[in-house]
């Protein structure tokens, strides 16, 4: 509304939805805190850090599952922590270590980073593996990990899925895994990445509040 050049207020929002009977979206209860353990494979570098001064300098990465009438689809994804776009993705019927690399092969080949990107997972068997850490070795990444059960330590990805949870899955049925993949991919990369607001982007859409920051630091350098 304030975009349209609307002057309008908490209060005011809150009575004229009341008004008419609509009510916000409400999320999951949170998880228990749980201390956990490090991993040895690798540390916490990124130790609850989520947020970026630029594009590309750290990723997040997890796995969730969708119930269709078919069975399971998986979903992998790899979120960048500047402005919460997701670059990477993967959907399959079992959890594999290839449903993990497809998702961080993508996000890879579309971002083509330039200098070192930190990937943080959980620890989950497809992010011990030894195919997982050869491939952040051949692409530049570096490896970090949650602290064992400790889900607040990958608390984007976990908001990530839970948005789409609740803004998507939760208001369909799924007869078949296709039209799960359908459904996903259109919220994924038609909705989420270049609509959906966020209040950590200045109530911009990750593509655009991407599109701003390279407009100013191109400014920047101009003048």
């Amino acid at each position: 509304m304030r975009e349209y050049g609307e002057n309008i207020g908490v209060n005011r929002v809150h009575r004229l939805m009341k008004l008419s009977k609509i009510k916000a979206q409400v999320g999951y209860n949170k998880p228990r805190h749980r201390g956990g353990s490090v991993h040895v494979v690798s540390p916490n570098r990124l130790n609850r850090q989520f947020s970026t001064d630029k594009p590309d300098q750290a990723w997040v990465t997890d796995v969730t599952y969708i119930k269709t009438h078919e069975g399971w689809l998986y979903l992998a994804v790899v979120v960048d922590l500047f402005s919460r776009p997701v670059v990477g993705w993967s959907m399959q019927q079992r959890m594999t270590k290839e449903l993990v690399l497809d998702a961080l092969l993508m996000a890879v080949w579309r971002r083509n980073p330039q200098q070192t990107v930190t990937v943080h997972s959980d620890q989950g068997n497809q992010y011990t593996s030894h195919d997982w850490s050869t491939f952040l070795k051949s692409h530049n990444l570096e490896g970090s990990m949650s602290r064992r059960g400790n889900c607040h330590d990958n608390a984007v990805a976990e908001s990530f899925f839970q948005l789409l949870k609740r803004e998507r899955i939760k208001r369909r049925v799924y007869s078949n895994r296709d039209d799960a993949r359908r459904d996903i991919f259109d919220y994924i990369e038609m909705f989420y990445n270049v609509k959906r607001r966020h209040g950590f982007n200045d109530q911009l859409s990750p593509v655009e509040y991407e599109k701003r920051f390279k407009n100013e630091a191109t400014e920047c350098l101009v003048n």
